[in-house]
C-alpha cells in the first residue's frame, strides 16, 4: 500500500502533455504554490516543475565524426581551428573537449593567461554556423592510406556531431575566497586578496537537483532541455557523491549528485552553449540544462518547493586551503545571501560574485515550461533512478 496521498505516473503525465490538459510551472512559480496551498494540494493541481542552470561546466564536449575522405584515412591526430582533439577512436571519429586550449595558445606563461580560445569556443562556432579549420594526421595503413587531410567544415557538412558532457549540474558548489595576500586565478574565477570578493557557481532554487535531492525522479533516459535543444540524462556524472551531509530536508550541504548528459550538437543554439576563457585558469564551456521535476507525489511536490532561504553552501579558501587539498568549511551561507550580492564573512562584508546567470537559468526553466505546456516535449521515464543517498 502507497505511503502517498498522490499518485501519478509518468505516463499519466505524458497522457496530459499530448491532450494539452497539462499543467506546468517553473522552480521559481512553485514556491509560493507548496507555500500557501502544501505539498498535497500543489501535487494535485501541478504536474511538472521546470528548472534551469547556466554557467561554466568544464566536463564537457563533443564527438564528432568528420567523414571520410578519397583516398581514406585512419586519423590518430585531429584539431579543429588549432585546437587538439582526441583521436584515439575509429578512423574519422574524435572528441573534443571543452577545456582544451588551442595548440599555439600561451598557456600561463604570461602570468594570467588569458585562454581566449579552447574546445569550448569550437563548440560554439560550430553551432553557430561557422567555417571551422579541421587538419587530420595519420601513420597510414594499408586499408587507410592517407596520411593527411584538411578541410573547411560546418555543423552542417559534418556526418554526425554529439555534445556528450561527462559532469553537468553540479549539485551544490562551493563558495570561493581568498585568505592570502595575493590575488589567485581559479575555476572559481578571480579572487582577491583577504577575501576581497566571494564568487559562488549555482542557480540555487532553480537549480535541477536542488528540486529532486535525492533523484527519485531522474535517471538513465531522463529527457532534458541542453544546450537549447533536447538531450538526455546517460548516467550519474563523474564525481557523483550523494553520500554528503543534508539538512533535514535533504538538500546536501556541500557538492553531491552530478549528470552525465548528451544530444545531438545539430539541435542546440549557441544562446546555451558559449565557449568561456577563465583568465589565469583555461577554457570551458557555459552550458544551459534544464530538467522537468514531475510531480509524481506531495513528498517530490514538497521538496521542489525548496527556496534559496533554504538552501546552503560552503566558504572554502581557495588561496591555501583548497590547493593544499583542505577542505575545510570557513563558514556556511544560503544563496539568499549570495543572491543578495553581499555576504557576511569574518564580521565583515564581501560582495558576492556569480559564475552563473540566474537570468539563464530562468529563460531555460521558462522555455521548457513552453515546450511541455504546448505538447512538444513529453517526459523521458528513466530506466532506472541515478544513486541516492
Amino acid at each position: 500500500m502507497t505511503k502517498f496521498k498522490i499518485n501519478k505516473t509518468i505516463h499519466q503525465i505524458n497522457a496530459r502533455i499530448r491532450s494539452g490538459k497539462v499543467v506546468v510551472v517553473t522552480a521559481e512559480e512553485i514556491i509560493d504554490i507548496v507555500k500557501n496551498e502544501g505539498p498535497e494540494e500543489a501535487a494535485r493541481h501541478v504536474d511538472v516543475v521546470t528548472t534551469g542552470t547556466f554557467a561554466p561546466m568544464c566536463s564537457s564536449g563533443a564527438f564528432i565524426n568528420f567523414g571520410h575522405s578519397t583516398p581514406p584515412i585512419k586519423a590518430s591526430r585531429v584539431w579543429l581551428n588549432r585546437v587538439p582533439a582526441y583521436g584515439g577512436l575509429a578512423a574519422v571519429d574524435c572528441y573534443i573537449g571543452a577545456t582544451e586550449p588551442a595548440e599555439d595558445d600561451p598557456l600561463n606563461k604570461v602570468y594570467p593567461g588569458e585562454f581566449n580560445y579552447g574546445g569550448g569556443h569550437v563548440i560554439q562556432d560550430l553551432v553557430d554556423g561557422k567555417t571551422v579549420h579541421l587538419r587530420a594526421e595519420a601513420y597510414g595503413t594499408d586499408c587507410y592510406p592517407n596520411r593527411r587531410v584538411e578541410k573547411e567544415v560546418t555543423l552542417k557538412t559534418l556526418p554526425q556531431a554529439t555534445l556528450c558532457n561527462p559532469r553537468n549540474a553540479y549539485q551544490n558548489y562551493n563558495c570561493a575566497v581568498n585568505l592570502t595576500n595575493k590575488t589567485v586565478y581559479t575555476y572559481m574565477g578571480t579572487l582577491k586578496p583577504r577575501a576581497a570578493n566571494a564568487n559562488y557557481c549555482s542557480a540555487g532554487q532553480l537549480s535541477p537537483l536542488f528540486n529532486d535531492p535525492y533523484y527519485r525522479t531522474i535517471g538513465l533516459g531522463t529527457r532534458i532541455f541542453l544546450g537549447g535543444g533536447v538531450g538526455y540524462v546517460t548516467w550519474h556524472g563523474t564525481q557523483h557523491n550523494p553520500a554528503v551531509e543534508r539538512t533535514p530536508q535533504g538538500v546536501p550541504l556541500r557538492p553531491a549528485g552530478t549528470l552525465w548528459v548528451m544530444g545531438d550538437l545539430k539541435q542546440m543554439s549557441s544562446a546555451f552553449l558559449v565557449g568561456v576563457g577563465i583568465q589565469g585558469y583555461g577554457c570551458s564551456l557555459a552550458v544551459g540544462l534544464g530538467v522537468p521535476i514531475p510531480l509524481l507525489n506531495e513528498e517530490i511536490a514538497a521538496q521542489t518547493g525548496i527556496s534559496d532561504e533554504e538552501i546552503f553552501t560552503q566558504v572554502i579558501d581557495y588561496g591555501s586551503d583548497y590547493p593544499q587539498g583542505v577542505g575545510r568549511s570557513l563558514a556556511q551561507v544560503s544563496y539568499a545571501e549570495l543572491k543578495s550580492g553581499v555576504i557576511m564573512f569574518q564580521g565583515r562584508r564581501v560582495p558576492t560574485v556569480p559564475l552563473s546567470s540566474v537570468v539563464k537559468a530562468r529563460e531555460i526553466a521558462a522555455t521548457l515550461k513552453t515546450w511541455i505546456a504546448k505538447g512538444r516535449f513529453l517526459l523521458g521515464e528513466p530506466q532506472f533512478t541515478l544513486p541516492g543517498a
